[in-house]
């Protein structure tokens, strides 16, 4: 079955409405957590060791691009985007462009 979408009479947006942009709201934030999580990670990962995962991947100790830590690093770097266009909004004066997908 389908279901039509019936406007309120004032014209204000639905609960339902609401809760999708308050949702989108968090995901946008949210796309801030993965760089730092990331950079804390290669930190803990490089101060205190693999641990267990050494084990299952003892090959990688020889070279300076491979385990955890690089990984970790690289990943950081490859969600910094939200980072770097937050801190262009913020140096520009334009609230408007902080975050957008």
């Amino acid at each position: 079955m389908t279901e039509a979408y019936h406007a309120n009479s004032t014209g204000a947006a639905s609960g339902d409405d609401e809760g999708a942009a308050a949702a989108l709201g968090i995901a946008k934030w949210l796309c801030l957590a993965a760089t730092p999580t990331f950079a804390i990670m290669a930190l803990m990962t490089g101060v205190l060791g693999g641990g267990p995962m050494d084990m299952l991947c003892p090959a990688g100790h020889g070279a300076a691009l491979t385990g955890m830590v690089p990984m970790y690093m690289l990943m950081s770097a490859v969600h910094s985007a939200p980072w770097l266009r937050l801190i262009s909004s913020q140096r520009s004066g334009d609230p408007s462009v902080v975050i957008r997908r």
